[in-house]
C-alpha cells in the first residue's frame, strides 16, 4: 500500500461472479482482445500453437491450469513488445470421438463399422465434433483467457490435415522418417492401438492371475527353469527366458515335490511363502528345500529349454535363456519370460539377441479382437478371459 493512503474496508456484498461478468463486458464493448491484436500487428511476431482439448468433453481442473498458464504465457510475450495471435483449436480425431459414436449406435466390433460404411461412420463423428464449443467458450472467457474463438480452428478441417501430410512429406524428404515396429497398448474393443495417454486413462486395480510355471531344461532332465508372470494367455507365444546377469540364482531340490528348480535366490519366498510370515525361521529352510548349485545370471545364458506348447516350437534359436538387467529381484522368481509381441522389454530383449527380427517375424496368435488364431485348443477363446 502507498504511503499516505488509509486503509479501505472491502465492502462484505462483493459477487466475484457478478465482477467477472462485468469486466467480460466492458472488454467486449471495447473489443479489447481483437484490439490489442490490431494495434500489434507490426511487431515481432510470437508463434503459438495451442494445444487443443478433445472436442467431445467437457472442461475440467486440468483445462482451466493449462488455459491459464497459456494465457499468462501470450500475455506477457505481448507486454514485452510481440504480436500474438492465438487461435482456440479443437482436436476431432481419435478413440474420445469413436467411443462416443459407439456407444450412441451400439458398436461392439470393427466389422460393424464396416458394415455400416467409413463415410457414413465419419459423417456420425463429425455431427457431434463441435457439440460442447459452448460450455468451453463459456469457462474460457470467464477464466479472463484472451483467445479468438470466432477463427478457431479444427484437426478434421482439410486444411490442417493436408497441412500434416505435407510436414509428413517434408520429413520424409530430409530422411527424418524411418520405418520401425514398438509394441504399444491395444484396446480390443476398438480394435487399434492406443496412445500410452489413452491406456493411462484407463488404468485400475483389478485382480489378476498369476501363475509360476516350470520349463523343463533339454540339457539336465529333471531341472526347471521357474518363471512367475500375470499374462498367463501370453504363455502359448513364449520364446525366451530372461534372467539378470548379475544376481545370484540358485538350483534347488524341492523336498516336497522331488524336483530341481533353478530360480533367484532373493525369491525363494515366491516358491515358498510361508517364509514371510511372521512365524517364518531360517532353520526350517531345510525341510522347504535343498540349495544344489548357485550361479550367477550371466553363467545361465545359453542354458536351452523345452517349449511349453508345439505352435512356435521349430523357430530356430528360439527357447534359450537371455540375460538383461531390467529383470529385478522385488518380484517373481527373478526369471522373466519372454513374449515379444506382448512387451515392449520383451521385443527389445527378444531383438537383441537374435531371437526375433523386426516387424512380421513376431510371433502374435491373437487377432483384433483379442482371440487367439494359431492356438488351435483355444481357437476364438478369448485371450484376456483365460
Amino acid at each position: 500500500m502507498s504511503e499516505g493512503l488509509g486503509s479501505l474496508p472491502a465492502p462484505g456484498d462483493v459477487s466475484f461472479p457478478e465482477e467477472e461478468a462485468k469486466v467480460k463486458a466492458f472488454w467486449d464493448e471495447i473489443g479489447a482482445f481483437h484490439r490489442s491484436l490490431e494495434l500489434s500487428k507490426d511487431r515481432k511476431r510470437f508463434t503459438f500453437y495451442d494445444g487443443p482439448p478433445f472436442a467431445t468433453g467437457l472442461p475440467h481442473y486440468g483445462h482451466i491450469l493449462a488455459g491459464t498458464i497459456k494465457d499468462t504465457v501470450t500475455r506477457y510475450a505481448h507486454q514485452t513488445g510481440h504480436y500474438v495471435e492465438r487461435r482456440f483449436g479443437w482436436d476431432c480425431h481419435g478413440l474420445p470421438v469413436e467411443h462416443e459414436i459407439d456407444k450412441k449406435l451400439n458398436i461392439k466390433t470393427r466389422e460393424q463399422v464396416l458394415e455400416m460404411g467409413i463415410e457414413n461412420y465419419n459423417n456420425e463423428c463429425r455431427s457431434i465434433v463441435q457439440r460442447y464449443t459452448g460450455e468451453w467458450r463459456t469457462m474460457v472467457e470467464r477464466l479472463g483467457r484472451w483467445i479468438d474463438f470466432d477463427n478457431d480452428y479444427k484437426t478434421m478441417d482439410v486444411t490442417f490435415m493436408e497441412t500434416i501430410w505435407w510436414v509428413f512429406s517434408e520429413l520424409h524428404k530430409r530422411n527424418l522418417v524411418y520405418y520401425g515396429f514398438k509394441v504399444m497398448p491395444y484396446s480390443t474393443g476398438c480394435s487399434t492401438p492406443l496412445s500410452n495417454f489413452e491406456a493411462g486413462q484407463n488404468y485400475k486395480d483389478v485382480k489378476d492371475p498369476a501363475v509360476t510355471v516350470s520349463f523343463p531344461l533339454v540339457d539336465e532332465p529333471g531341472v526347471a527353469f521357474l518363471a512367475w508372470t500375470t499374462t498367463p494367455w501370453t504363455l502359448p507365444s513364449n520364446l525366451a527366458l530372461c534372467v539378470n546377469p548379475e544376481l545370484e540364482y540358485v538350483k534347488i531340490l524341492h523336498k516336497e515335490l522331488g524336483a530341481e528348480f533353478i530360480l533367484l535366490k532373493a525369491r525363494l519366498c515366491q516358491v515358498f511363502p510361508q517364509m514371510l510370515t511372521k512365524k517364518w525361521k531360517p532353520a526350517k529352510a531345510a525341510e522347504l528345500y535343498e540349495i544344489l548349485e548357485s550361479y550367477t545370471g550371466a553363467q545361465l545364458e545359453g542354458k536351452r529349454y523345452e517349449p511349453l506348447f508345439p505352435y512356435f516350437a521349430g523357430r530356430a534359436g528360439a527357447f534359450r535363456v537371455v540375460c538383461d538387467g531390467y529383470v529385478t529381484d522385488d518380484g517373481g522368481t527373478g526369471v522373466v519370460h519372454q513374449a515379444p509381441a506382448f512387451g515392449e522389454d520383451d521385443y527389445r530383449v527378444c531383438r537383441a539377441h537374435g531371437i526375433i527380427s523386426a516387424g512380421t517375424d513376431v510371433p502374435c496368435p491373437v487377432d483384433d479382437a483379442g482371440c487367439f488364431t494359431e492356438v488351435p485348443a483355444l481357437a476364438l477363446t478369448l485371450a484376456l478371459g483365460l
